[in-house]
């Protein structure tokens, strides 16, 4: 496959040139921040207007401040990025028993090619439990899941729900008869590597405070253009911010596409999770970060495993991205509110502050998107081209931080994806933060509604 091939060239040592990638990100980001006092004529001119009143300084103060925190925070992940080593897979007599949970809902014959990637993995089959569960699909998925039953034998239990219940409840039902000490989720349009599900659990047995790992997730269908774009991003977020969250033992999610749990840490937190409520109605989305943030209430560390692939379907269009965005945020704004009733306390042993940290920037990011979204409107109204000079300015200083990550962890060609995707997101996508914070208490997963094509 080649995203396997992909991932396995990131292995290989590093030209001079490569090593050169990430101090040359800084320089060009030097260039734009002195460039953009050069591109926009009319600024030096806004700049004295704005001077002139004492709602101008307080924005400029602000806006500096705002710069400071952030960039702040940016050294401080890099510092724990640079500290961070995946745990390498322990021998097969420490392997612990498994239990890999495979909810699926109108994913047609994805959901085969999902079990039989699990079934190929380089994991003693003796230890090794699968469990496909149908929930309620409205196309052919459960034929696909019997076929691999018939094709697997005993190795796989398969079930198919009465009808659709959420994806909530269907890794309800495998939690539930699952006999593996490590359980295991993945998503019926995922494929994993041979080794994944080795790295995904050798960290219970290497870390005995660890209860649950957070996978590395890395986009499958890369043949259209925007899945192009959302690997470069997928590849920052998860090796980049999720490497520096492991650090301090606190990633904020264990994604759907791919997450590991200590039988004991999910047992204990069971019956709250699946009967988990949001403003009096049950919570059918954001399953992952509720369960992540359930275990790290219990005091337990939540690692990523940079070495554990898992190669997943991501949308093609506008419509299936920014709706697949929507639930993403609806999740942050729930489950933001829920670690704070207990990241601010002493939740576990050790020290807690940068979990606190890791959540202060995430509520900053929520309260300020609407005085953020406010600004922009005025600059687009009063200094159009102001407004144009200064987010592409900024994209090239963001999109350039990951263009030169990936480039340096994956490749070079396939990094210059960052740059359109930031463009579109700037301006195509900027409003769904603020949406989804007005509808936080809906539900509804979004994007199912018909099956992907296989």
């Amino acid at each position: 496959m080649e995203a396997s091939q992909k991932a396995e060239q990131s292995k290989k040592p590093k030209s001079i040139t490569e090593r050169l990638i990430l101090p040359g990100a800084f320089v060009i980001m030097l260039a734009a921040v002195i460039g953009i006092y050069q591109l926009e004529p009319d600024f030096e001119a806004l700049h004295i207007e704005r001077t002139h009143s004492i709602g101008g300084i307080a924005m400029i103060v602000t806006g500096i401040a705002l710069i400071a925190l952030q960039l702040g925070f940016l050294i401080y992940m890099l510092s724990l990025y640079l500290r961070y080593k995946p745990i390498e897979s322990v021998s097969d007599d420490l392997l612990p028993t498994c239990t890999v949970i495979v909810p699926a809902y109108n994913e047609g014959k994805l959901v085969w090619h999902t079990l039989m990637s699990l079934a190929n993995s380089n994991y003693p089959h003796e230890k090794l439990q699968l469990i496909a569960i149908d929930d309620g699909s409205k196309d052919d998925t459960w034929h696909w899941i019997k076929l691999a039953k018939e094709q697997l034998g005993d190795r796989l239990t398969i079930h198919q729900q009465p009808k659709n219940m959420g994806k909530r409840h269907a890794l309800h039902y495998g939690f539930t008869i699952g006999t593996g000490a490590v359980f295991v989720t993945v998503d019926s349009d995922s494929v994993v590597k041979k080794d994944t599900l080795r790295h995904m659990t050798s960290p219970f047995v290497v870390n005995k405070n660890c209860g649950a790992v957070a996978g590395n997730v890395l986009v499958l269908n890369r043949e259209a253009v925007l899945p192009k774009m959302l690997n470069v991003s997928f590849a920052f977020t998860f090796e980049f911010v999720r490497s520096a969250q492991s650090v301090l033992g606190s990633v904020l999610c264990t994604p759907g596409a791919l997450a590991a749990y200590r039988r004991d840490a999910v047992l204990e937190c069971l019956p709250k999770w699946i009967n988990q409520t949001f403003m009096g109605k049950p919570s059918d989305i954001g399953e992952d970060r509720a369960m992540t943030n359930m275990i790290l209430k219990q005091g337990h560390h939540v690692l990523f495993q940079s070495n554990a692939y898992v190669y997943t379907n991501t949308p093609e269009k506008y419509k299936g991205l920014y709706k697949m965005f929507i639930r993403w945020e609806r999740s942050n704004v729930r489950e933001n509110i829920a670690m704070s009733q207990f990241a601010f306390g002493k939740f576990r042993e050790g020290s807690t502050v940068g979990s606190r940290i890791i959540l202060l920037e995430q509520w900053l990011r929520l309260v300020l998107c609407y005085p953020t979204l406010l600004l922009m409107l005025f600059f687009v109204a009063l200094h159009p081209a102001m407004f144009v000079t200064s987010a592409l300015v900024s994209i090239l200083i963001y999109s350039s931080v990951q263009v030169f990550f990936y480039a340096k962890k994956h490749n070079l060609t396939d990094s210059f994806w960052a740059y359109p995707y930031s463009i579109l997101y700037t301006f195509s996508l900027f409003w769904i933060t603020p949406y989804s914070i007005a509808t936080a208490g809906k539900g509804g997963w979004l994007t199912r509604d018909l099956p992907l094509k296989g």
